[in-house]
C-alpha cells in the first residue's frame, strides 16, 4: 500500500466523513484508582490526533472510553455535535483497530473484512462492493481469499484497518497499531496510515507511547501522564515550548539542571546545585521551582571560555558516535549533561574523554520549567 497504490475510486465507495470530537470534563476511576482526571480535548474534523504517554498514563483507557468500552464517572464525549456518551459501542459510528488485530484465523481476508457488515445486516451486494473497495484501499485486493496465517504482520495490520474502515466510521481509533511490527515495517506502515487517513478524510486518534511515531504522522498530540493531559500541540510546539519538565523529557532528549532562582530584576540569576551561576534573560518567565532545561543540539563546546553569557566549564565523561552526530557527556557540577555535535566525515572528533571544555548555551534556547502536574 502506498500513495500510488490506493485507488481513489475505491475510496469514494466508502462514505467517510470528517467530524469534530470533543471530550468534556471526563473523569474515570477504578475503585480508588483515579485513571482519567478532568480530561478536556477538542479534536478538529479530519485531524490525525495522538494520545501520547508512558504505559499506564490513561491513553488507552481514554481511547476505549470514546469507543464505548469504558464508561466515564463524569463528563461526556461529543462527535459531530452528537453526545455519544451513553450509546453502546455498536451505535457510536466509531471504528477501533485493536493492538492485537483480533482477526478470525478460520476466515479468509474477505470474510474478516465483511464480518462487521454481516452483523449489521447489510445486503450481500453492498457487502461485496464495500469489502472490495476497502481491500483495494489497503492494497490487499489480490489476497482476499487468503487466511490471516498466510499473511505478514504488516498485511494483517492492513486487514484490521480494512475491517474497520469498511463499516464507514465517523471516527477512526488506533490502539498502538504498529507495536507488533518490526522497526523497518513500522516506518513503512505508519506512512501508509497517514496516507490512508488523508485520502479518506477521517478524523483519527492514534494511541502510542512512541514519540517518533506520533511526531511523524500526527497533526497534533496530547501528552498524557498519570491520567492528566499535560499539554496539547503540534509536534514542533511540544518540542520547542514544552509546558513542563515531564513534556520536555518525554519528547526527545533534554538536559535538566537543578537549582534555584536567586535575586530579582537585572540581578536575577540561576544557581545550580553544583554552584554554577547562570544568567536569566530579563523577559524570561521563570517559575519559582524552575529547572534550566535545554536540548543537546543547542549547546556548543569550546576549548576557551566563549563570549556568551550563559557558559560553564566541565569535563568530557563519555563520547558516542550516532551516525549524523557525536554525542558527548559532560560532567558539570556533579551531574552529567549531553551535547550533540554534527559529525564531519573524514575529521577526527575534536574532544577526548577527560578533556576540559566550555559549554555555551544561547540564552534564547534556555527553558525554565516547573515539574508540572505529573
Amino acid at each position: 500500500m502506498n500513495a500510488h497504490a490506493i485507488d481513489a475510486s475505491a475510496a469514494a465507495v466508502l462514505n467517510t466523513a470528517a467530524l469534530d470530537l470533543h471530550i468534556e470534563g471526563v473523569n474515570l476511576s477504578y475503585g480508588s484508582n483515579h485513571v482519567l482526571k478532568n480530561v478536556n480535548l477538542d479534536i478538529k474534523p479530519g485531524e490525525f490526533f495522538a494520545f501520547l504517554g508512558p504505559s499506564g498514563c490513561g491513553k488507552t483507557t481514554l481511547l476505549r472510553l470514546i469507543a464505548g468500552f469504558n464508561t466515564a464517572d463524569t463528563g461526556r464525549v461529543v462527535v459531530g455535535g452528537r453526545d455519544i456518551s451513553n450509546l453502546p459501542p455498536w451505535k457510536r459510528d466509531v471504528g477501533l483497530v485493536f493492538q492485537s488485530y483480533a482477526l478470525w484465523p478460520h476466515m479468509t481476508v474477505a470474510r474478516n473484512v465483511a464480518f462487521g457488515l454481516e452483523e449489521r445486516g447489510v445486503p450481500r451486494a453492498e457487502i461485496q462492493r464495500r469489502v472490495a473497495a476497502a481491500l483495494e484501499i489497503v492494497g490487499l485486493g489480490h489476497l482476499a481469499e487468503r487466511r490471516p496465517s498466510q499473511l505478514s504482520g504488516g498485511q494483517q495490520q492492513r486487514v484490521a484497518l480494512a475491517r474497520t474502515v469498511v463499516i464507514e466510521p465517523k471516527v477512526l481509533l488506533l490502539d498502538e497499531p504498529l507495536s507488533n511490527l518490526d522497526a523497518k515495517m513500522r516506518v513503512q506502515v505508519r506512512r501508509e496510515l497517514r496516507d490512508l487517513q488523508q485520502r479518506l478524510g477521517l478524523t483519527t486518534i492514534f494511541v502510542t507511547h512512541d514519540q517518533e511515531e506520533a511526531n511523524t504522522v500526527c497533526d497534533r498530540i496530547a501528552v498524557m501522564n498519570e491520567g492528566v493531559v499535560q499539554q496539547v500541540g503540534t509536534p514542533v510546539e511540544l518540542y520547542e515550548r514544552p509546558a513542563n519538565l515531564f513534556v520536555a523529557t518525554f519528547l526527545g532528549t533534554a538536559n535538566v539542571l537543578e537549582g534555584k532562582v536567586v535575586g530579582t530584576g537585572a540581578d536575577r540569576h540561576f544557581e545550580t546545585l553544583g554552584g554554577l551561576r547562570l544568567p536569566i534573560a530579563a523577559d524570561a518567565e521563570v517559575p519559582a521551582d524552575a529547572r534550566l532545561v535545554f536540548r543537546p543540539q543547542v549547546a556548543r563546546l569550546a576549548r576557551e571560555k566563549p563570549a556568551g553569557a550563559c557558559a560553564f566549564e566541565g569535563a568530557i565523561s563519555r563520547r558516542e558516535f550516532l551516525g549524523s552526530v557525536i554525542r558527548f557527556g559532560i560532567e558539570v557540577g556533579g551531574q552529567e549533561i549531553t551535547v550533540d555535535e554534527v559529525f564531519q566525515p573524514g575529521l577526527r572528533a575534536p574532544y577526548e574523554i577527560g578533556d576540559r571544555v566550555w559549554v555555551d548555551i544561547p540564552v534564547a534556547s534556555a527553558l525554565w520549567l516547573g515539574p508540572g502536574t505529573a
